[in-house]
């Protein structure tokens, strides 16, 4: 498996669209998509991140690279106060 570690803020007031935006994305997922983990800061409740996991490197990139997936970037662009930081990598001990 492979996928990415993401780290975002959202601005403040735009946490409930982007779990929206998230909603809506999961109704459609793209080929070789395994799971979306989510997780919102105690600490600071505009900050998140998430976990993304595909059943392969070639079907990760396939999806960043298309232009559904960048349509939906833009979107989630408009919710967040900065670029997220992206940690993309093998999954090497997934749980199963």
């Amino acid at each position: 498996m492979y996928g990415t570690v993401a780290r975002f803020q959202v601005k403040p007031g735009m946490a409930e669209a982007l779990e929206q935006l998230g909603r809506d994305m999961a109704a459609d997922p793209s080929p070789g998509f395994v799971a979306r983990y989510v997780y919102r800061m105690d600490n600071n409740p505009d900050e998140f991140y998430v976990a993304v996991m595909y059943e392969s490197r070639e079907a990760y990139f396939a999806n960043a690279n298309s232009p559904e997936q960048h349509e939906q970037f833009l979107e989630m662009m408009e919710l967040l106060a900065a670029e997220p930081e992206w940690h993309d990598g093998e999954v090497v001990f997934p749980a199963e």
